[in-house]
């Protein structure tokens, strides 16, 4: 299928590796002139090498942290009628809720609501009056099952979901989609790091501990990186232009609840 969105311009958050590289190279591929972003300079102009290898569109990249205001001024110079913004960012980490204090949560909320919501702000006019927008916000299944050690991340996602479940009725008669992508178990690094810390609290392996993971998960693996790209590239596409306001789930079908 051609989704429709050959040379459109796009931002891709937090996007030198995991799943925000996914979905830059989901849409690079679509021919999608993608600007990414990353902390490490290294790691950036890898994942741009990487990118270039198979993309038809154009890679430009930002480096700096997305929770800064210089860094998305620099994103939107990079990229300055963006048609595509992606919203990402690294989750704060797994912990005990008498353990977080003011800093923590003030933390959490400034890189996983804030930032996204910043970034949304910035975009939208231009988005509005050219009558074409996507957003796609990189969340967490967290979000809609709640697990206490998730609390920082998921605080700050339902407040991100909130604010945009409202303002996406603003913006579609413009033609501008606002979408949430709910990812479970997703083979990144992030990964890793849960399943080392399991393999540390439970005394087991990492490979068990990665057992036991695909194990929690309906279909019996951990999802793919490059299917979570794809699916945020169909919700940028000019096919998906009815569909807005909504959380989609990447989870292998574990998601209990009806809605």
């Amino acid at each position: 299928m051609d989704l429709g969105i050959a040379g459109r311009h796009a931002i891709v958050a937090a996007s030198s590796t995991g799943l925000g590289f996914a979905c830059a190279r989901s849409l690079a591929n679509e021919g999608v002139n993608v600007t990414i972003n990353g902390r490490d300079v290294d790691r950036l102009r890898a994942a741009v090498e990487q990118l270039r290898a198979t993309a038809l569109g154009e890679i430009s990249l930002v480096v700096g942290d997305i929770t800064l205001d210089d860094t998305r001024a620099a994103l939107l110079q990079a990229c300055p009628e963006p048609d595509i913004v992606v919203t990402n960012n690294g989750g704060p980490p797994p912990g005990r809720f008498q353990d977080w204090d003011r800093d923590a949560w003030h933390n959490a909320i400034d890189s996983n609501m804030l930032a996204p919501l910043f970034l949304i702000r910035d975009a939208l006019d231009g988005m509005v009056s050219r009558r074409f927008g996507r957003i796609v916000n990189i969340t967490s299944a967290m979000v809609k099952s709640p697990l206490s050690p998730m609390g920082l991340s998921s605080a700050a996602r339902t407040g991100l979901i909130s604010v945009v479940k409202g303002l996406s009725r603003d913006v579609a008669p413009a033609n501008v989609t606002i979408n949430n992508i709910l990812p479970e178990r997703i083979n990144t690094n992030r990964q890793l790091t849960m399943a080392t810390l399991t393999a540390q609290l439970k005394g087991i392996t990492v490979d068990e501990a990665y057992v036991e993971m695909a194990q929690s998960i309906a279909a019996k693996r951990l999802g793919l990186p490059e299917e979570v790209g794809d699916a945020c590239a169909y919700l940028c596409s000019a096919q998906a232009g009815f569909i807005s306001g909504q959380s989609l789930h990447l989870d292998g079908g574990s998601y209990h609840g009806l809605f």
